[in-house]
């Protein structure tokens, strides 16, 4: 089997730029521009090898044409790979990779959204999220093109976009056979607000600051760190050891609150109100331990640019300390319960379920490529600054199913606890800085930072003009690849399962929508 460190011995550097940081960044100049076959070739012969997989791909507009970017990451050497190629602004055909390497489709369908590019041979260039100023205007909301089969069994059932629960809207579209899920459409788009656009036309740090913690609202942590190692990484800016660490505890601390707070939802679609209650009340203890740091309960505020206005002093971490020990205990003792009950598990077991050729197929991150035996982990492939734990290994489950993506959670909690702990042991007195928001950033200048959110993978990139600017800036929630992964984990399921099912992977709308 071929490896990334044999691809990247054959005399290729020309072809591609390596980044060797997270976050890290490069010269515009310096990232390789192809002819779109040279162009090919090099993605066909990097995602060949299993161990590398598409971070990014899209399009800049430049004046008079579009600037395609790719960032490939490489999970054995830890780096990223970034190559270009260039098109004409008017629109355009060029053939699609996603013939081959199926996980760019939804990359590809954006393109597609934004700018009118056609791309022969992909299998559906439907939209994404509608923005305001997507290429074919008349591409709205009643005019999304829905998968349809004839068959005088078969009828369609649509859920939402307004939903009963308080989740955020989207609109599913069943078609079924008698109670069978045949087919899963998800249209979203309902809550695009144009966060890329807000990047570049804010001008202050501070003002981007707050927009990154407002991207995703149950991954404020996650999404202000990879806007803050971005920022920082543009204007060449260090860090004492101390800051890092308490980055990353924040980070931890989100992981645990989600994924208890999700113990708890799932308890609920399955009418265990014991399970429900006693994690919602766990979660209250994370969530507080959070707001006791910061004030904020999701810690906005936390992450700002430059420091901290919130060092974790001797009582705090006296306090989350025992606050940890007294949640994981707790935790451990009610998901030990729920894991034993057969009526539990009678719903749980083999409902809703990704295989790994499936995950793989689509190009599943995060927790749920995990749950599903493919090893996706940014803080394993690509581990950002600050983050010490040479031991670390991902948790990796392989039946796939709201069983594996639920037993995960529970393990990541005991993982995320540990670490924590372990971190809070490496604190030393070190001052820190306080947050900067007149940082000069590097000019004509590319930088990527990515983060393993509770979700998974989040990815932010931007460029720079020659003042020292934001021109362009991009965001990836994990969603963005996952939703997909939903529509066939409910295929040849009874349709009532599919709140259990949607709960198991817990997607964000705005997070896709952004």
């Amino acid at each position: 089997m071929k490896s990334s460190r044999d691809f990247q011995n054959k005399n290729m550097e020309k072809r591609f730029t390596t980044i060797t940081t997270n976050p890290g960044k490069v010269k515009l100049a310096d990232i390789p521009l192809l002819d779109y076959s040279i162009f090919q070739s090099v993605v066909d012969e990097f995602l060949a090898v299993p161990s590398n997989h598409c971070l990014a791909y899209y399009a800049v507009p430049f004046q008079d044409y579009l600037k395609f970017i790719v960032c490939i990451g490489c999970d054995e050497t830890h780096v990223i790979q970034v190559f270009s190629h260039h098109q004409p602004k008017t629109p355009t055909e060029i053939e699609s990779l996603t013939q081959r390497h199926f996980p760019l489709h939804i990359f590809e369908r954006e393109i597609h959204e934004l700018y009118g590019i056609e791309f022969p041979g992909h299998p559906w260039l439907k939209p994404v999220r509608f923005p305001h100023d997507r290429f074919v205007v008349a591409d709205d909301m009643d005019h999304y093109p829905f998968y349809s089969i004839d068959g005088e069994e078969l009828h369609e059932v649509g859920v939402g976009p307004i939903h009963a629960g308080i989740i955020e809207p989207g609109y599913f579209r069943f078609i079924c056979n008698g109670e069978k899920v045949l087919h899963l459409e998800i249209q979203l788009g309902y809550q695009h607000r144009g966060v890329e656009r807000l990047f570049v036309e804010k001008p202050h740090l501070l003002q981007k600051a707050v927009l990154a913690e407002s991207i995703c609202g149950d991954t404020t942590i996650g999404h202000s760190l990879a806007y803050t190692g971005l920022t920082e990484v543009l204007g060449d800016i260090n860090f004492s050891k101390r800051l890092l660490l308490e980055r990353n505890i924040a980070l931890e601390l989100e992981r645990i609150a989600l994924h208890i707070g999700d113990t708890a939802a799932l308890c609920t679609d399955i009418a265990y109100q014991f399970g429900q209650v006693v994690n919602e009340a766990l979660r209250t203890i994370v969530i507080n331990t959070m707001q006791t740091w910061c004030g904020n309960r999701f810690g906005k505020g936390l992450i700002r640019p430059g420091g901290s206005h919130y060092r974790l002093s001797p009582e705090l971490c006296y306090t989350l300390t025992n606050n940890m020990k007294e949640v994981l205990e707790r935790y451990l003792q009610v998901a030990d319960r729920i894991f034993a009950m057969p009526s539990v598990l009678s719903r749980f077991e083999g409902t809703g379920r990704v295989t790994s050729k499936q995950a793989a197929l689509i190009g599943v991150v995060g927790m749920a490529a995990r749950s599903s035996g493919v090893r996706r982990d940014i803080r394993w492939s690509h581990p950002g600054s600050g983050f010490d734990q040479p031991e670390f290994s991902p948790l990796i489950f392989h039946k796939g199913d709201v069983w594996a993506r639920a037993m995960l959670r529970k393990a990541e909690v005991g993982q995320s606890v540990a670490m924590i702990l372990s971190m809070l042991g490496q604190l030393t007195g070190e001052e820190q800085t306080i947050p900067s928001f007149d940082i000069a950033l590097q000019p004509d200048s590319f930088a990527i930072s990515l983060t393993e959110g509770w979700r998974g993978e989040i990815c932010h990139s931007a460029i720079t003009n020659e003042n020292g600017e934001i021109m362009h800036y991009k965001v990836k929630d994990p969603s963005f690849h996952n939703w997909m992964a939903l529509a066939l984990a409910v295929r040849d399921q009874e349709i009532s399962d599919f709140p259990v099912c949607n709960k198991s992977f817990n997607l964000s709308y705005c997070g896709n929508d952004l």
